[in-house]
């Protein structure tokens, strides 16, 4: 296929010579650290919400707490999904990274050798946060947030048009809205499953403390009038 974008007057080689300026102008620290949340902080972060959103989710409980921890495990199996997805795009398309067409970018990371078009990062970033955004809308949002700002750093950083990123963005939202019925039809009774054995059911939901007050605890003045009839029962 051919290049999408070869001439400095198109709009999406001038909106990357636009974001991927400020790195000229940045301090080099600043630079350093901007290569590092794009390639690897955001990806961290993101997890790191997930596990956040799981603990939250098992404290609160409820009846929902199932559906929303399946809504959890699909997000990171929708992600390698889509990724997958992306190989034969990436080998249809056969976009060069914009370093390859286009002189006088700042590149932040060396290395980088196969097609753009589109970016795993961004397609990656993107369906765990609509996955989270499934399991729990408030932190499916900050999800979403750094989505686009991994989309923002790679543009930033000079490995990728915007067209890439809005295209990893639409594959990753893509996979995640299209397949979850069926992907929440199969791991919702599994996450039920698991739920209710227990040794593993404490990764759905909290196990109340013993004696605290689970679903078979006796109030104390229920323990009394039961201990009251068993003496009278032995008398």
């Amino acid at each position: 296929m051919a290049v999408l974008a070869e001439s400095g007057s198109n709009p999406d080689v001038e909106l990357l010579y636009d974001i991927n300026g400020l790195a000229k102008d940045a301090p080099h620290w600043f630079d350093r650290v901007m290569e590092f949340v794009g390639e690897y902080g955001l990806l961290l972060a993101m997890v790191l919400l997930i596990l956040w959103c799981w603990w939250s989710v098992r404290r609160r409980g409820g009846e929902d707490a199932a559906s929303s921890v399946a809504a959890l495990v699909w997000a990171p199996l929708a992600a390698g999904l889509a990724v997958l997805v992306n190989v034969p795009i990436r080998g249809f398309v056969e976009r060069p990274r914009p370093f390859v067409d286009h002189e006088g970018l700042d590149v932040l990371v060396a290395g980088k050798t196969d097609f753009s078009f589109v970016s795993d990062h961004a397609t990656i970033t993107m369906a765990l946060g609509v996955g989270l955004f499934v399991a729990n809308r408030r932190f499916g949002l900050a999800g979403i947030g750094l989505a686009l700002l991994e989309g923002f750093c790679r543009v930033y950083m000079g490995v990728h048009y915007p067209t890439d990123v809005v295209g990893g963005f639409a594959l990753g939202t893509a996979v995640v809205l299209l397949l979850s019925p069926l992907a929440m039809a199969l791991l919702t009774p599994l996450v039920r499953a698991v739920e209710r054995s227990p040794r593993l059911g404490r990764l759905v939901r909290r196990r109340p403390a013993e004696g605290t007050g689970g679903d078979n605890a006796l109030l104390p003045g229920a323990r009394s009038s039961v201990e009251s009839e068993e003496r009278d029962l032995a008398a």
